[in-house]
């Protein structure tokens, strides 16, 4: 099998892992560089559109999650990389600028520890030999000895554990090769020795969202739960894709992209804008409303608590408001205290005014009828309006060869 073949299969069979990005890591070499800003497979957090290539070592697997394309049982075309390969593949394509740093992640071959070695080799080659500076993002292998995550952390800018599934019983149904405590047990460790010379874009997990029956509350709270106790970068949220025919996996056409798509806001709400779980779902809403955002739903359900006075509330009130983010409210508080604003003010801001103006006052004039405010009118109103701004579709890695 020649190189480009193995490229193929190999970086076909990566599009399926969405935790490859990163943040916070400088890294300046004698061949490529990061920034602070962060990269990722789509866009940094400053809004650029960055690449980086995303391939496995390998996709045999000794494993036989049902959910996985490489599980073991399936026939498929197999392929394996060895490190000179992907240094030399990676610093091509870096040169002609087709990429600025790599996420490499494996299937399990042999065992946990030789896997971890091959992708130790490869990032050892890639940052001594090819002297390449630029991003590296790989996967560790749970199950692995401390010694070798140990040296994988210090040749990388991000490590990252999968943990697959929320819940533990998910865990043993869809892939009962795996155990969250070895998941846990990495991200313990990334987590206490974390410095700017082991891991310094800080770790991310992935969780695989309706391959089972965990409800949002319950994926939430785990996302929570390993945000507090792990200090993670990123939880992502990956829509299932049937790729096997299995009776204990759902029968689905059409991935939930919109849920995975409510996954992600709340978790930017919860990281960003001081909102809590409980904020947001309840035993008695245990789901996220697909038709309008959750910063939308938690303002509907909290009527009562609006419209906010935009020159007297405080900035978690501000964030609370819909179409107002971190960047906008941080201008209302620092211009506020020069001239009392008004909503054209807030436009000129880049307040989302479209959004916003159901849900506040400046000088305690409300800019819409008062009889307008009202639940059922704010979230017909709200409906149309997103349904008319997006369209679903699903989104796949882009390939590197065509059909």
């Amino acid at each position: 099998m020649n190189l480009n073949e193995k490229l193929q299969i190999l970086a076909d069979s990566a599009k399926y892992d969405a935790s490859c990005s990163s943040s916070g890591s400088v890294r300046n070499d004698k061949l490529g560089n990061t920034h602070i800003s962060g990269i990722c497979h789509s866009f940094a957090s400053d809004g650029r559109c960055i690449s980086l290539l995303k391939i496995l070592m390998t996709n045999i697997c000794i494993f036989d999650c049902k959910y996985c394309l490489n599980r073991r049982s399936n026939n498929i075309k197999r392929a394996i990389f060895i490190p000179e390969e992907i240094c030399e593949i990676t610093i091509n394509f870096y040169r002609r600028n087709y990429i600025e740093g790599l996420f490499l992640s494996s299937g399990i071959i042999k065992t946990p520890d030789y896997t971890m070695e091959l992708l130790i080799k490869t990032v050892y080659l890639l940052r001594n030999k090819y002297h390449f500076g630029g991003y590296i993002h790989a996967k560790a292998i749970p199950g692995a000895s401390e010694y070798l995550l140990k040296k994988l952390g210090s040749l990388v800018d991000r490590l990252s554990a999968n943990i697959e599934l929320p819940t533990e019983n998910g865990l043993k149904l869809l892939a009962p090769n795996k155990d969250m405590q070895k998941v846990g047990k990495i991200m313990g460790y990334v987590r206490d020795n974390r410095n700017k010379n082991f891991v310094p874009a800080g770790q991310s997990t992935q969780m695989i969202i309706g391959a089972t029956k965990e409800t949002d509350l319950e994926i939430m709270n785990k996302s929570a739960s390993m945000y507090k106790n792990y200090k993670l970068k990123r939880v992502f949220y990956s829509a299932y894709i049937p790729c096997n025919k299995d009776t204990f996996l759902p029968s689905i056409n059409v991935p939930p992209l919109k849920r995975e798509n409510r996954l992600y806001q709340a978790d930017w709400l919860l990281r960003y804008y001081n909102f809590k779980v409980t904020d947001l779902l309840d035993e008695n809403n245990p789901n996220f409303n697909l038709l309008v955002d959750p910063k939308i739903s938690y303002s509907l359900r909290h009527l009562n608590e609006y419209p906010k006075e935009i020159n007297t509330c405080s900035y978690d009130d501000l964030l609370k408001v819909p179409g107002i983010g971190v960047t906008s409210a941080k201008r209302i508080i620092a211009s506020r205290k020069h001239f009392q604003l008004t909503f054209a003010d807030l436009k000129k801001m880049g307040v989302v005014l479209k959004r916003a103006v159901y849900f506040i006052t400046c000088n305690g004039k409300y800019n819409l009828k008062e009889e307008w405010f009202n639940r059922n009118f704010i979230e017909s109103n709200l409906i149309l309006e997103d349904k008319s701004e997006s369209k679903e579709s699903l989104v796949e890695q882009l390939r590197l060869f065509n059909e």
